[in-house]
């Protein structure tokens, strides 16, 4: 059964692993480094075959808010974010991929923002670094709100950043599609009229892989239609404009 009401003030910290062995540390060290401290860490891992799992259950043996549970086979990260929603506890959300990193006062500058504005959704600018951890491209700038409208023609909010009022926005799970499942859920949550409400300073540095999913143009264009068509309904037609303006909105902002 899913989690009902949330009237405590926890973070839980969902973080899917899929042979991270090289980046995890520094994923774990970032968010036990928050200046926020009601956190809990659910790492899910989806059936790692490198050493993933022993790097974070040495971690979770000194830190008792560490919770790690491993697939027996690989399901993909919408399966492993929904274990670690139905396993969480916190009124508040936040996700974090495997390989990303976050600033000590990320979730303490959002949460404060979040309660000023009864905001049932807060995402932040982000930096981009390389394999290595080196910067490749500074501040990429995000707006003060956003809303379905606007989500749907542009791309803005980048995972890591995100975090969740459960309280607010109620119980929920990630649409099961190996692709473009984060993209799905922003526009389940905001579909009723919620806004998004954002911190345009970089509190997340966001790794780009090469062999990433969500690295190749083509089938983010391909992904947003499918998303848009099968889970949001709109007309083919539409969602391919759509489809357009927010492939042209995104080179916009990866090479302007």
């Amino acid at each position: 059964m899913m989690n009902p009401v949330f009237d405590n003030e926890t973070v839980s910290v969902i973080i899917p692993v899929y042979n991270s062995e090289k980046y995890i540390s520094k994923t774990l060290d970032s968010v036990l480094n928050q200046t926020y401290r009601l956190l809990e860490i659910i790492v899910v891992d989806d059936c790692s075959k490198d050493s993933s799992e022993q790097i974070i259950r040495n971690y979770a043996k000194y830190h008792s808010n560490i919770l790690y549970h491993k697939f027996n086979q690989n399901y993909g990260a919408a399966v492993a974010r929904n274990k670690a929603l139905e396993l969480s506890k916190g009124r508040f959300v936040a996700f974090l991929d495997s390989d990303d990193i976050w600033y000590p006062n990320k979730l303490e500058k959002q949460l404060e923002l979040m309660k000023e504005k009864s905001a049932a959704i807060c995402y932040t600018a982000i930096e981009m670094i390389d394999e290595e951890g080196n910067l490749i491209k500074g501040k990429r700038e995000v707006k003060e709100t956003i809303d379905y409208k606007f989500l749907l023609r542009n791309t803005m909010i980048a995972t890591s950043t995100v975090v969740i009022d459960r309280r607010i926005t109620g119980d929920f799970k990630m649409p099961l599609i190996r692709s473009g499942q984060d993209y799905a859920t922003w526009l389940l949550l905001m579909r009723s009229g919620t806004k998004a409400y954002g911190i345009n300073e970089p509190l997340v540095k966001y790794r780009k892989l090469k062999n990433s999913l969500s690295s190749n143009k083509v089938k983010n264009i391909k992904k947003v239609w499918r998303v848009q068509t099968e889970f949001e309904k709109i007309n083919p037609i539409i969602a391919g404009y759509n489809s357009i303006c927010y492939a042209i909105n995104a080179f916009k902002k990866h090479y302007m």
